[in-house]
């Protein structure tokens, strides 16, 4: 596959993007990553770093676009790592209500690509929160390394209901309509599934990017109309697909479920060359198109 995120035209050896799926999945540390791929060609290490995100390029709606206000915002959060949690919340401009669109990060913070991912879904008219789960450790770093170590120390099951205090407290924020919607990527489209499962009728519409299924007896909790994106090349979310599919069926859950051909966990992501923009931009018609159906 070949990075469409640099200026130099660089073939990354399939090899290469399974260490960086492991890596970025917490599987080996940032040096094994870096001392693996440069065993498996001469180039290799370039190869690597190259994968490494680069987020001036995530930054496709500016923080001072005159379309929306972006503000930083802390609520209580019962029950999850710290007694609050702190998020990104940008609104269109004007006085609401407004249709509310929650953002989950990946497994490594509330990066500027998930700001910026929040931005977009403002300037198509959602209120949007982006939760930052490093809050109660200080909130994200500065840098996805460690980002991803940080994530690691939390309790997940309480930084899972940090999401959901998340979701609750945009769905009742003073210029929300009522109807919530999530999107979320990787660690986020796993998040976005479980919520699915524990909302009920709270949560309108749901659009997971690559993400774990969620518990399969709890599925028929489902009320949410699911927009469920996968990545072709996806060893490890890919095969959890047939039984989760099953069970939406089994249960007349309404879904849609769409595959990219040739791409990488991660296509989302424009900083990385794993971004695929064709993939990105299609996914992304379809998920603001799927919350302006129901959410509106």
């Amino acid at each position: 596959m070949k990075s469409k995120s640099q200026s130099v035209d660089l073939e990354i050896d399939p090899q290469v993007f399974e260490l960086y799926d492991v890596y970025c999945h917490g599987g080996m540390s940032r040096r094994d990553f870096l001392s693996r791929s440069s065993c498996v060609a001469a180039s290799g290490l370039i190869m690597a770093q190259a994968l490494m995100p680069d987020y001036a390029k995530a930054q496709t709606i500016s923080f001072t676009d005159d379309r929306i206000k972006a503000k930083y915002v802390t609520y209580d959060s019962p029950g999850g790592n710290g007694s609050q949690m702190r998020g990104y919340l940008v609104q269109p401009q004007g006085s609401g209500p407004f249709p509310v669109v929650l953002v989950i990060h990946e497994n490594r913070g509330l990066n500027p690509y998930v700001e910026d991912v929040a931005r977009r879904v403002a300037v198509e008219g959602f209120m949007a929160l982006a939760p930052d789960g490093l809050f109660p450790l200080g909130g994200y770093p500065g840098n996805d390394d460690d980002g991803r170590e940080l994530q690691s120390r939390l309790d997940g099951v309480k930084l899972r209901i940090d999401m959901l205090n998340s979701a609750q407290f945009l769905r009742s924020h003073g210029l929300s309509n009522g109807k919530l919607g999530v999107t979320g990527f990787c660690w986020g489209g796993s998040t976005t599934n479980f919520l699915a499962t524990e909302m009920g009728t709270n949560l309108v519409a749901a659009a997971p990017y690559y993400g774990a299924a969620p518990d399969l007896g709890r599925v028929s909790n489902i009320k949410a109309h699911m927009l469920i994106h996968y990545a072709e090349k996806d060893n490890n979310m890919n095969p959890m697909w047939p039984n989760y599919e099953k069970e939406l069926k089994s249960n007349n859950i309404d879904y849609q479920k769409f595959t990219y051909a040739k791409t990488q966990h991660g296509f989302h992501n424009n900083s990385t060359p794993r971004y695929d923009e064709q993939a990105a931009k299609l996914s992304w018609e379809r998920t603001i198109a799927h919350f302006k159906k129901y959410l509106v």
